[in-house]
């Protein structure tokens, strides 16, 4: 992949910090793009080739065009995008914050479909690929993790509707799924007793928490492949074959937890999860304060 320019979004922290240092090694070009300049500033110096970042918003259009353009101004070309921006929450719908909620799906999926809107163009002309990071949540439905799953499935879907628009102009479009790995997100939901307790009672092996590495370095594999669907974690690509009858079995068991931990849910609602969630809440908070018309942050 040496000589390759390729973006990651949400490139601050966790995977995308990560995958930025494994892609760096091997020879490539790299521009970050997420909401922390300061962070974005730290991955970019510790990288071994070039690098630039952009502090900027996913769901806002203009903000990611105008990225777009500038990577293409200063680097020449893009052959891959990695859209793994992405933020959660948890806890009953009934008692959800409808902002917070609302949130993760403008990130999670309107955030991935803006940036594969402003990045096809320039990967029309290298006839590049594009890696949408999903999860185990859109092989799987989950209780108390309504907007994620929602948000999980619907960038599987569009990742997959859009592999069939794009693939007679040379662009490879993939999917990632990861299972709970060791990020701020899951440590940041793993703080609610409640939440990590029911987490725990979930089937082997969807229970554990998985080393960061490993997950990355099959992401890097899949993306030298272009590989249409790429697992973080192996077992996943076993669920796959099982997903038609997940619903009705997570239905099931789910009314059985849920009747089991009783009173104790009523007290669970997470906002947005971990150091990601709450840099896009000081974000969004400091450009309302600011009166910021576009997403691009200085």
């Amino acid at each position: 992949m040496a000589g390759q320019v390729i973006v990651v979004t949400g490139a601050a922290r966790g995977v995308g910090a990560l995958l930025a240092r494994k892609l760096s090694a091997r020879g490539v070009t790299l521009a970050l793009v997420g909401l922390e300049p300061d962070e974005l500033k730290s991955v970019a110096a510790a990288l071994h080739g070039p690098a630039h970042h952009w502090p900027a918003d996913v769901t806002d259009h203009a903000a990611m065009t105008q990225v777009a353009g500038e990577v293409k101004d200063r680097f020449g070309k893009v052959d891959v995008v990695v859209a793994n921006a992405g933020v959660a929450s948890g806890g009953l719908f009934a008692d959800s914050d409808p902002v917070a909620w609302n949130r993760v799906i403008e990130v999670n999926l309107i955030g991935s479909a803006v940036t594969g809107r402003a990045f096809l163009p320039v990967l029309m002309e290298s006839r590049g690929y594009f890696l949408q990071i999903a999860s185990l949540a859109a092989l799987t439905p989950a209780p108390m993790l309504t907007a994620y799953c929602a948000s999980k499935s619907g960038v599987e879907a569009f990742a997959h509707s859009l592999r069939a628009e794009v693939g007679h102009r040379g662009v490879r479009v993939g999917v990632g799924y990861l299972s709970w790995t060791d990020t701020d997100m899951v440590r940041g939901a793993d703080r609610d007793d409640t939440f990590r307790e029911l987490r725990a009672r979930l089937p082997w092996p969807s229970n554990k928490t998985y080393p960061l590495g490993p997950a990355v370095d099959r992401l890097v594999a899949g993306i030298e492949r272009r590989s249409a669907h790429v697992y973080g974690q192996g077992w996943l690509r076993g669920m796959q074959s099982l997903r038609g009858c997940l619903p009705a079995l997570i239905g099931t068991v789910g009314r059985r937890e849920m009747r089991r931990f009783g009173d104790r849910l009523d007290g669970v609602r997470i906002g947005l999860i971990g150091a990601g969630g709450e840099a896009d809440e000081r974000a969004r908070a400091a450009a309302h304060k600011g009166g910021v018309t576009d997403g691009i942050h200085p």
